[in-house]
């Protein structure tokens, strides 16, 4: 049985082989037919537009692929510039604000050096306005040697006030532009005073001076620092730098004129100040004041700006009671 089935096979071989040899050689035949081979021109092309649009299609795809890779790979690399941008801009922002604080202090130093006063640099770290009042707070207090009184002033040595409250690691400053401050100023041209006084919210007024004097818009007001008999001093050291005339009022049945000033120092946005340590303003020692003043007497600075002492009444003698 066995035997008759492995003839069988061989015979399927055999006959499966002589069949596909023969197609082939009828193929081969066929192919160099001058008729086939015009037939399949033919067929080639009618067929050669459906080939063109499905390779088309083809490259479409392939080309859209290869925009959706370049789109995503152009939104990961904006987003990386994005971030790198917003580095460069906060560092060149940091660097714009080191700089210019470096100019703010380097004004402060150049002022120092060229005062005959000790003084100490503090930062302004906080402020205090109302419709009454208007102040800052410095980081410096009587650990620094900062008393009440002392004298606060910025660059260029634009007057900012005076100290009237301090502990030992702050201080209080009253700015010049406070409706309680009043300092005496003398206009650059004429050496003419007046009393220059707060006005809420950042001006200054320069009452009291006197009419038949010309003054210029634009003029510079300094402190007059005044010093009179028995020690009696301004407050203010003099030649400050208070502000420039940006207005004035005048009245002709008055014998006396108003100029309105705009303060040299930026009072609203101040960062650091300078405070001077060992002006001695003011009325001397208690047992050097000056006493028994008179109108007109020179014992009192002009305006208010430092009062007059009066004597302290002595004791009589004491008289024992009768027995």
């Amino acid at each position: 049985m066995s035997a008759v089935f492995s003839n069988r096979l061989a015979r399927r071989r055999a006959i499966t082989y002589v069949s596909l040899l023969a197609v082939s050689l009828v193929l081969m035949a066929l192919s160099a037919n001058p008729f086939v081979v015009d037939l399949q021109r033919g067929i080639g092309f009618a067929f050669r537009p459906i080939q063109g649009a499905i390779d088309g299609f083809g490259r479409n795809i392939r080309s859209i692929t290869t925009a959706i890779a370049e789109i995503d790979q152009l939104r990961t690399e904006n987003e990386a510039l994005r971030i790198e941008n917003d580095r460069i801009r906060i560092e060149n922002q940091r660097a714009a604000e080191i700089g210019r604080e470096n100019e703010v202090l380097t004004a402060l130093l150049q002022l120092r050096s060229g005062l005959n006063y000790e003084t100490v640099a503090a930062a302004v770290i906080a402020r205090e306005s109302s419709e009454v009042q208007q102040r800052i707070v410095l980081d410096r207090g009587t650990a620094q040697g900062i008393a009440v009184g002392d004298v606060v002033i910025a660059a260029g040595g634009a007057l900012v006030g005076r100290v009237v409250d301090v502990t030992g690691a702050s201080a209080t400053v009253q700015l010049i532009s406070d409706s309680a401050s009043t300092v005496i100023g003398q206009l650059v041209s004429t050496a003419d005073t007046g009393k220059v006084v707060g006005q809420l919210p950042g001006s200054l007024t320069m009452g009291d001076i006197n009419a038949a004097v010309n003054v210029v818009l634009g003029e510079e007001v300094v402190t007059a620092g005044i010093e009179l008999g028995g020690g009696i001093r301004s407050p203010y050291p003099k030649g400050l730098l208070i502000g420039q005339v940006i207005d004035v009022r005048r009245d002709a049945n008055e014998i006396v004129q108003t100029a309105f000033l705009e303060p040299a120092a930026p009072l609203d946005r101040l960062e650091y100040v300078l405070v001077i340590l060992d002006y001695e303003g003011g009325l001397p020692p208690p047992e050097q004041q000056p006493t028994g003043c008179q109108p007109g007497d020179s014992g009192t600075l002009p305006d208010s700006e430092q009062p007059c002492i009066e004597a302290t009444p002595t004791p009589g003698p004491t008289v024992a009671p009768a027995p």
